[in-house]
């Protein structure tokens, strides 16, 4: 979300949220001591927004006509400078779908390469394991984060980005690159050395890094509304409960067994501490 305009306390915005919406304008409100402030959810949108607030701050009605597309900026235009907006985020989904494709044409290479510690095959046929702490020795300190871009079917890559996409534009675009660049960092190594100290050596995933965002965005959307972040509560008991269920013995009989449930509680509890931390300094800045 990015920040518009601020409108005063009394202001009836009622009538100009309705305007919004029939335009297909995402945009928020948010209560702070200052007054009303007006958030705009996409960016290409905010000339549209400014001239129907103008509009409304005169008093003239509000019809609800359809969206103009501007003639010098077309869809592709329009998706190229959201991804710039958000260099960590789109980088980060671009290496989710590259490694995917190399596992597609490199097969076991990609994951053994990526994995948290050396794969291979033993003599008499088995996996051979290797030590993470010989690996880092050896100067293999990639393996502390590269297997949050492992993954390991359509439906697995597809809803990982899908949040990763949801939480981490929101992040990039009120925090900066750098804010989201720290959770994925501290998010994928936490979310890769829980499951790893849980016993598990081939996982992968960015699902780690996608509840610590859900934690951090849900935090701070609570504890500093007035930051612009804001998650659905229904979305945030969802993805909660799916954590939970997947925890438990009726996920392995539908199917879902095989699930780093310690990465996500892991990522979790990460995203939870950094958003209590920045949440607790907005509130202290306010």
């Amino acid at each position: 979300m990015y920040r518009v305009m601020l409108l005063p306390h009394d202001a009836d915005t009622r009538e100009l949220r309705r305007a919004l919406w029939a335009q297909r304008i995402g945009h928020r409100i948010t209560e702070d001591a200052e007054g009303q402030m007006l958030w705009l959810a996409d960016p290409a949108q905010h000339q549209a927004m400014l001239a129907l607030v103008a509009r409304w701050q005169r008093g003239e009605p509000l019809e609800a006509e359809p969206p103009r597309r501007s003639r010098s900026t077309g869809d592709g235009a329009t998706l190229l400078g959201s991804l710039r907006q958000v260099p960590v985020t789109t980088v980060s989904l671009g290496l989710c779908l590259l490694v995917f494709a190399a596992m597609a044409l490199l097969g076991d290479l990609v994951i053994a390469t990526l994995a948290i510690v050396p794969l291979g095959v033993s003599p008499g046929g088995s996996l051979a394991v290797g030590n993470l702490t010989e690996a880092l020795a050896s100067g293999q300190v990639w393996r502390l984060l590269s297997p949050a871009f492992l993954h390991f079917g359509w439906m697995h890559l597809i809803f990982n980005m899908l949040w990763l996409w949801y939480f981490g534009r929101q992040v990039e675009a009120l925090q900066g690159s750098r804010r989201m660049l720290t959770i994925l960092l501290v998010a994928g190594i936490g979310a890769n050395l829980a499951q790893y100290a849980a016993g598990t050596a081939l996982f992968g995933g960015m699902s780690g890094v996608d509840f610590a965002l859900l934690g951090y965005v849900w935090l701070m959307s609570r504890r500093a509304p007035c930051s612009g972040f804001f998650v659905p509560q229904m979305l945030v008991v969802f993805m909660l409960g799916w954590m939970v269920f997947t925890m438990t013995d009726m996920a392995g009989l539908v199917g879902f067994g095989n699930v780093a449930n310690q990465a996500h509680l892991g990522g979790l509890v990460v995203g939870l501490a950094l958003g209590w931390y920045h949440s607790g300094r907005a509130r202290r800045r306010r």
